[in-house]
């Protein structure tokens, strides 16, 4: 290959390992880049693009004897489920034939289409357990399940506060499930819950008027949650009207992200995803983040780079770049080859149902640092 000087703009964008590999490998990107979830949809959005620009720097991977090296093609659908369809109809239509999708609206809506031609393997960042129970064979979902949280967040705030739920929550399709889930669970130990006062989380700026109804019934905790950033401003709104009582934090909220919204204090007394920097094992990542995005990485962060190295794994043990069904049927064995490095959080494996089986880890905040509680997986 001749260094002309046409060739200066492709190296100084894909990296010398890209310009010089036989074959470029475009992964799909359908999720949140604008309104309020834009947030959100960027830090999974980063932590796909990290670990493509590393696998890039590397030289790609070997796939057949070819050399691989991979570029995100990202669109924006604004967290709608529709345009999630149209985005993925467009990205397949390319012959892009894996794709990450991280709401549940949008991964739901979009399975039936992963079996149709062109087929491909859906990437699932949620912990909706629908999308396991769909019994999808072409999906490949990162995330824990929430209703492992569940149990143990219910039991630790009704015995730290008291027996009456407030509902705050988003109202995507996501927050909905999630809604009756804590409602029905919180029920089941014995508590009583107010009326639903849930806010799209992803247009609502003012949430003092959401919060001041639920307030009104003198609720002990609030189940509050969606993107991290409006969660926080939610948790302002309570605590400026004189809320002195607990949160249920659905797994969507970061408490890392959080606490640069609000003060630490204003989360004592809440229950969520530990921070992945409190996690063992990740300082490494989290240095390399931070180096690269200037910003703090999440678990949305940290679980699509996993994801996408073991997808470039399962590339090299299946063969093949172009067959979803034979890349799908290597994640368990290429998660389990994936080097240390490369896995950020403890790793066991894939189940045959798709689903990561890693580590994961929850906390309750209090006097500003985080109480690790223990959970017990649920697996259906």
């Amino acid at each position: 290959m001749k260094h002309t000087r046409t060739l200066i703009p492709l190296l100084l964008a894909l990296g010398a390992g890209s310009a010089l590999a036989d074959k470029v490998v475009s992964i799909g990107y359908s999720g949140p880049l604008s309104g309020g979830a834009a947030f959100y949809g960027k830090d999974v959005q980063s932590g796909i693009e990290m670990a493509i620009n590393e696998l890039n720097r590397a030289g790609g991977v070997t796939v057949k004897g070819e050399k691989v090296t991979f570029r995100l093609v990202s669109l924006d659908d604004r967290y709608l489920p529709n345009e999630t369809a149209t985005n993925v109809r467009r990205l397949t239509s390319q012959g892009i034939n894996v794709v990450f999708v991280p709401h549940a609206g949008g991964i739901l809506t979009v399975q039936p289409l992963t079996g149709r031609d062109p087929n491909f393997l859906l990437v699932a960042y949620s912990s909706e357990p629908k999308i396991l129970a769909a019994n999808n064979p072409m999906t490949f979902m990162l995330p824990p399940r929430y209703d492992n949280y569940l149990q143990p967040f219910v039991s630790t705030q009704m015995k730290a506060f008291g027996k009456k739920l407030g509902m705050v929550g988003t109202t995507s399709a996501y927050g909905k499930q999630w809604a009756e889930a804590v409602t029905e669970e919180w029920k089941k130990q014995g508590g009583t819950v107010g009326a639903n006062n849930g806010v799209d989380y992803a247009t609502t700026v003012d949430y003092s008027s959401a919060v001041t109804k639920a307030l009104a019934e003198k609720p002990d905790v609030l189940f509050i949650g969606g993107p991290s950033q409006p969660t926080a401003l939610v948790v302002k709104a309570a605590r400026e009207q004189g809320f002195k009582g607990g949160f249920i934090v659905m797994d969507q909220a970061k408490f890392e992200q959080m606490d640069t919204v609000v003060p630490r204090a204003y989360l004592d007394g809440s229950v969520g995803v530990l921070p992945t920097k409190e996690f063992p094992g990740t300082q490494v990542f989290v240095n390399q983040y931070q180096r690269a995005y200037k910003k703090i990485p999440t678990s949305e962060a940290g679980l699509n780079y996993m994801g996408m190295n073991v997808i470039a794994k399962a590339m090299e043990l299946a063969g093949t770049t172009d067959d979803p069904q034979a890349i799908r049927a290597q994640l368990n064995a290429a998660a389990k080859a994936l080097p240390l490095g490369k896995t950020v959080y403890k790793l066991t494996g894939v189940t045959p149902g798709g689903h990561v089986d890693a580590e994961f880890i929850i906390a309750s905040v209090k006097d500003g640092k985080y109480n690790r509680l223990r959970v017990n997986k649920v697996y259906k």
